[in-house]
């Protein structure tokens, strides 16, 4: 399997470019054309007002975690970027999983309707 993480800068600022976004209590789900076709790519951010680093290192773990449980959640094909909106405080494995299962339909019917525009290789529709 290909690394399935999102890197670089460019593709952040992509991914946050196209202006697709599903929004739950502790996150804000960017999504965008991805620029391969046969995978879907994750990227996480969890900005400094979350915490400190332990913090949002947690944060981080659980979104990962979460994931890795929910592999339907970013479909081939889509760029996905999950912003930690607040600290996850004493959320739990099991509080992540039903945040994001709770909006899983929603992601999936934007996910579609970008796949059906056609964009170019920077996410921008011709």
């Amino acid at each position: 399997m290909l690394d399935r993480r999102i890197h670089h800068r460019t593709d952040y600022l992509r991914i946050q470019k196209t202006n697709v976004r599903v929004t739950s209590r502790h996150y804000v789900f960017l999504l965008a054309p991805g620029l391969r076709p046969d995978t879907g790519r994750v990227g996480i951010t969890v900005s400094r007002k979350v915490g400190t680093a332990v913090v949002r290192n947690r944060a981080r773990r659980l979104v990962r975690e979460a994931l890795r449980r929910m592999p339907e959640l970013v479909p081939a094909g889509i760029d996905m970027v999950v912003v930690q909106r607040c600290p996850p405080g004493e959320m739990r494995m099991q509080d992540a999983l039903a945040e994001m299962q709770s909006v899983s339909k929603l992601i999936a019917r934007r996910c579609q309707a970008l796949v059906a525009t056609p964009a170019g290789p920077t996410g921008d529709p011709p």
